[in-house]
């Protein structure tokens, strides 16, 4: 699931800025650029959240998205707009489930091998694209605050609320720790990162599969763009495996990934004004094994028509008519590795959990991209 130089607006796979820059002076000679602060710099000083984006623009994406996505065939919608704070908490939930072996698979792979990726790279700055809560970001710090004496963790996310909630509690927990965070769209544009001596960016949780090729390149290239040689990206994948445990992690006995999947239908009835009734929405998950990914659906239960006043639109659904809201590709090795390459990055390191079930994939930038 979703947990971004610009990427083009054909990107509509899966997560914004047109933000006012200027620069800012802070210790050991670094850069930030600054637009919005929202908070709570007045009360930490080592805490700095930042918005890219005014709400209209965010708006008027998400209007453009879904009037494109509904009156498209077949009709899909981009994930990224499953995450405002409720859907983010979902996620957040859903992390926790049995059925949910990504987290807790990455998680206990993170332990085993940060103190080797951070001794690796030897990063100055952190920094994490869809960070969301930020739990398996503690097992990087862990290693980085061992290492630097004043470590930069800068966040990004598409939620300001859980930005600004993981943020905070992980400067109560790190008091070395300065966290400058970014809430941003970075599928629509990378917002300015931080220029530090080295650069380490996460990039966990499989997010990474939520891009069908070539929006995939697109994004990594993007990435590498913003780096200088000698920064690194680290990449969670999620590997091919059967396709019962592939099923079972997206459509959960407890029916939290449902509600995450039609949490994206009431995001569209609060921005846009729109009458979708969730409930007439069935949630369908699937793997396709010729695409190697796992496929999420809202299935319409009965033939009915929504209203979207914002747009001037209704959207007729025939009975069993779906909505395409996310893909969750799977990979092996080899297509990492091609991946990285073709996006300016050189496959360093390479460790898999003992199942084989996910791996992490340390990039190098070598030359400028």
């Amino acid at each position: 699931m979703l947990q971004n130089n610009h990427v083009p607006d054909d990107v509509f796979e899966c997560r914004t800025r047109h933000p006012r820059e200027r620069r800012r002076d802070v210790d050991d000679g670094e850069r930030m650029t600054s637009a919005s602060p929202i908070g709570p710099s007045a009360v930490d000083p080592l805490l700095h959240i930042e918005q890219h984006g005014t709400p209209h623009v965010l708006r008027d994406r998400l209007a453009s998205d879904v009037r494109r996505g509904l009156t498209a065939r077949p009709k899909r919608l981009p994930p990224k707009y499953f995450y405002d704070d409720r859907g983010s908490e979902l996620f957040d939930a859903i992390c926790d489930l049995p059925e949910y072996y990504l987290t807790r698979t990455e998680h206990a792979l993170l332990r085993r091998v940060a103190p080797a990726i951070i001794a690796a790279v030897e990063p100055s700055h952190l920094i994490e694209l869809g960070s969301g809560a930020s739990r398996k970001t503690r097992v990087l710090l862990d290693a980085l605050q061992r290492s630097q004496p004043r470590p930069v963790y800068v966040p990004i996310d598409v939620s300001g609320g859980m930005l600004q909630q993981s943020a905070t509690a992980l400067r109560a927990a790190y008091p070395r720790l300065r966290v400058y965070g970014l809430v941003a769209d970075f599928e629509e544009g990378l917002p300015p990162l931080p220029v530090g001596r080295r650069r380490l960016v996460a990039y966990l949780g499989s997010s990474i599969g939520n891009f069908e090729p070539p929006a995939d390149q697109r994004l990594l290239r993007a990435i590498a763009s913003r780096l200088q040689p000698g920064d690194a990206l680290l990449l969670g994948v999620d590997l091919v495996k059967a396709t019962a445990t592939l099923e079972a992690a997206y459509d959960d006995a407890a029916g939290l990934t449902a509600e995450f999947n039609r949490n994206i239908l009431r995001v569209i009835n609060r921005e846009l004004g729109a009458d979708f009734d969730p409930d007439r929405f069935e949630h369908v998950a699937f793997y396709n094994a010729e695409a190697a990914q796992v496929e999420m659906h809202l299935r319409a239960r009965e033939a009915h028509a929504v209203s979207i006043p914002a747009l001037d639109l209704v959207v007729s659904f025939e009975a069993g008519e779906t909505i395409h809201t996310e893909c969750s590709r799977k990979f092996t090795r080899d297509v990492v590795e091609t991946l990285l390459a073709s996006s300016g990055f050189r496959l360093e390191r390479w460790d898999e959990s003992p199942d084989a079930a996910f791996a992490l994939a340390l990039g190098r930038v070598e030359t400028a991209a």
